[in-house]
């Protein structure tokens, strides 16, 4: 398997683990979807682990990779607030879980530029 399909298969197994995640633990999800966001809470965290399950497929798909990886650099940037949001509600929890809210922030820049590597690794014939 070549270096490029295997880092499309992680990102793929991550984006799946992480949408079924929403599904199994939902209120950790809930808790973080921003405020400003109409509606239910449950809502935005069904609609945003059915999108990463769907990128998970695509990103897994040789004939939908390019496409989908470029989905996913955007839900990566579109998901940011709610980061955001649990560093801000965070703020005054232990400093083990302030580590994790505050870690979250710049792990999305690695994971929007792992899904870009993804995207221009792939085939634009596939």
């Amino acid at each position: 398997m070549s270096a490029p399909s295997r880092s499309a298969l992680l990102l793929s197994g991550l984006l799946a683990a992480a949408g079924a995640a929403h599904f199994v633990a939902p209120k950790g999800f809930d808790a973080i979807v921003p405020k400003a966001l109409p509606g239910d809470p449950r809502r935005w965290t069904r609609l945003s682990g059915v999108a990463e399950v769907a990128l998970a497929a695509g990103v897994a798909h040789p004939r939908t990779r390019r496409l989908a990886a470029g989905l996913t650099g955007a839900f990566f940037v579109a998901v940011f607030p709610a980061n955001l949001q649990m560093a801000a509600d965070w703020r005054d929890r232990s400093a083990v879980q302030r580590a994790v809210a505050y870690g979250r922030l710049p792990l999305q820049v690695p994971l929007v530029a792992w899904a870009e590597s993804v995207r221009r690794g792939a085939s634009r014939t596939s």
